[in-house]
C-alpha cells in the first residue's frame, strides 16, 4: 500500500490519482459483489414463484376415487339421459358401511362427486349390456374428500380446508381399509373441458383455443408486421411523415393490452359483427397487439445486416427489391422470427384484452373452428381463481404450469430458429 501512495513509484501518474487508486479498485469489487447478489436474489425470487406454483399445482394432476358396487337400476335411469346418483350409490354405501345409520346416509353421498352421473351414463351407453347389472365403478371423490386425503394432517374442524364432519372421516376410513379407495393421476385434467366441479375441469378446451388464438394472430401479423418493417427500413423515404409514423409505432408498443381490447371491442364487434367469444376476434385483437413488437424487431434485424451485402448486391446489378428479398431478407430472417415468436408468447399470455372482447364463455367443449366460442388458457386460469373453491385454486395452479412450458416451448423454438439460420460475417 505504501508503494502506492509513493509518487515515485508512478512517475507518469500525478499523486492524487495514484492515492485514489486503491479506492477505485475496492468499489470495483463492490460492484461485482452487489451484481453477484442481485442476480442471486434474483434467482431466488424465481425459484420461490416457481417452487409455490409447482406445489400448488401437483395436487390437481392427482385424484381420489372411490370404488362402489353400483346397481344399474333402469327405473333410476330416465330416458333424457339422466340418473339418480343418490340411489345407484346408497345402496352400495350401506353395503360398504353397515354400521351406519339409514338418517345419517345422506351426509355420507357427499363423498362422491356430484358429476359421477356422467361416468355412469357413459358406462351404460359403451356397455348397454350392464342394464340391471351390479358392477364395480370407481368414481371420483368430492372436492372436499380429495382435499382432505392430500391433506392427512389437517383433521381439526378448525382448519381452513377441513369439511369433513367426523363421521365422514369415519365412514373414508372404513372404505380405505377395504381398499375402496385410491388416488391415480388426473388425466381429465389434460382431456376435458371447463366443468362445474373442480374433480371434472381440464384445459383441453382452452387449450385448444390458445391454439387457435396464436395461428390467427401470427397469420394476422407476420405477413403484415414484414411488410411494414421492409417498407419503412429500405424503400421509405425519411420525410416528416415517415418520422411520426416511425414514433406512433414505438408509442403503440408501449400501450396498455386493454387498449388493444377495446379497440377490439369496437372494431371487431361493433363494426364487423363478428361473433363474441370466437377465437377469430381474439386472435385478431392479439394480432393487433403483436404487429407494432413484430415491426420494432424487423426493423432492427433488418439494419443490423451490413451495408457491404446491400453494395455488393447492387454492384452485380440487382434491383432495389431483389437486394432486399434475395440478400438482405433472408439474412435478417432470424432476428424477425426470434422477435415475431417472442411477441406471440407474450401475447398468449394476455388476459385483458380477452375480457374485453368477452372470451369469458362457459366452454366445455373443444372449438372445432376459430368462430366457435372458446376459451384461453389465461383466461381459464382466470376463471378458476375467482372461484372459492379450493380444487379450482390448485386446478389453476396446474394451468399456470402448463402455459408456463407452452411459453417456455415456444421461445426455445425462437432460439433454435435464431441457431439454425444466423449467419456470421
Amino acid at each position: 500500500m505504501k508503494s502506492i501512495m509513493m509518487p515515485e513509484s508512478y512517475p507518469l501518474m500525478r499523486y492524487d490519482s495514484a492515492k485514489r487508486l486503491p479506492r477505485r479498485y475496492a468499489a470495483e469489487r463492490r460492484f461485482k459483489f452487489y451484481g453477484k447478489i442481485a442476480i442471486l436474489l434474483t434467482l431466488g425470487f424465481l425459484l420461490t414463484l416457481l417452487s409455490g406454483i409447482v406445489m400448488r399445482g401437483l395436487p390437481a394432476l392427482q385424484k381420489a376415487q372411490i370404488g362402489l358396487d353400483v346397481s344399474f337400476n333402469p327405473a333410476f335411469i330416465s330416458e333424457e339421459g339422466r340418473c339418480a346418483l343418490s340411489s345407484l350409490t346408497s345402496q352400495s354405501l350401506r353395503t360398504l358401511l353397515p354400521n351406519v345409520k339409514k338418517e345419517n346416509a345422506p351426509s355420507l353421498l357427499s363423498l362422491i362427486s356430484p358429476g359421477s352421473c356422467r361416468i355412469l351414463l357413459h358406462h351404460l351407453r359403451t356397455h348397454p349390456e350392464d342394464v340391471g347389472r351390479t358392477i364395480l365403478m370407481w368414481l371420483p371423490a368430492s372436492d372436499d374428500v380429495d382435499l382432505f386425503l392430500k391433506n392427512r394432517r389437517m383433521r381439526e374442524p378448525s382448519q381452513k380446508c377441513q369439511r369433513l364432519n367426523v363421521r365422514q372421516i369415519q365412514a373414508l376410513d372404513h372404505l380405505e381399509q377395504k381398499g375402496r379407495v385410491k388416488t391415480i393421476f388426473n388425466w381429465r385434467f389434460f382431456t376435458e373441458g371447463d366443468a362445474r366441479n373442480p374433480e371434472f375441469a381440464g384445459i383441453a378446451s382452452a387449450f385448444a383455443g390458445s391454439l387457435y388464438l396464436i395461428a390467427i394472430s401470427l397469420l394476422f401479423a407476420f405477413p403484415v408486421g414484414i411488410a411494414a418493417a421492409i417498407y419503412l427500413e429500405e424503400f421509405n423515404r425519411r420525410t416528416r411523415l415517415a418520422r411520426l409514423i416511425e414514433v406512433n409505432i414505438s408509442n403503440l408498443a408501449a400501450v396498455p393490452s386493454i387498449v388493444f381490447g377495446l379497440l377490439g371491442l369496437a372494431l371487431f364487434l361493433g363494426v364487423f359483427r363478428m361473433p363474441r367469444s370466437s377465437a377469430l376476434v381474439g386472435g385478431l385483437t392479439l394480432g393487433l397487439m403483436t404487429l407494432p413488437t413484430i415491426i420494432i424487431t424487423s426493423r432492427s434485424a433488418l439494419r443490423a445486416v451490413p451495408g457491404s451485402i446491400r453494395y455488393a448486391a447492387q454492384a452485380l446489378g440487382a434491383s432495389e427489391i431483389q437486394v432486399v428479398f434475395h440478400h438482405v431478407f433472408p439474412l435478417a430472417m432470424p432476428g424477425i422470427l426470434t422477435g415475431t415468436i417472442i411477441g406471440a408468447s407474450r401475447a398468449l399470455g394476455e388476459t385483458a384484452p380477452l375480457l374485453m372482447i368477452g372470451m369469458m364463455a362457459f366452454v366445455t367443449d373443444m372449438p372445432r373452428s376459430p368462430l366457435d366460442p372458446a376459451s384461453a388458457l389465461p383466461v381459464q386460469i382466470f376463471t378458476w381463481v375467482r372461484n372459492p373453491e379450493p380444487g379450482f385454486m390448485a386446478n389453476a395452479a396446474a394451468g399456470i404450469i402448463v402455459l408456463l412450458a407452452f411459453m417456455i416451448f415456444m421461445n426455445m423454438i425462437a432460439i433454435l430458429l435464431r441457431r439454425k439460420f444466423e449467419h456470421r460475417w
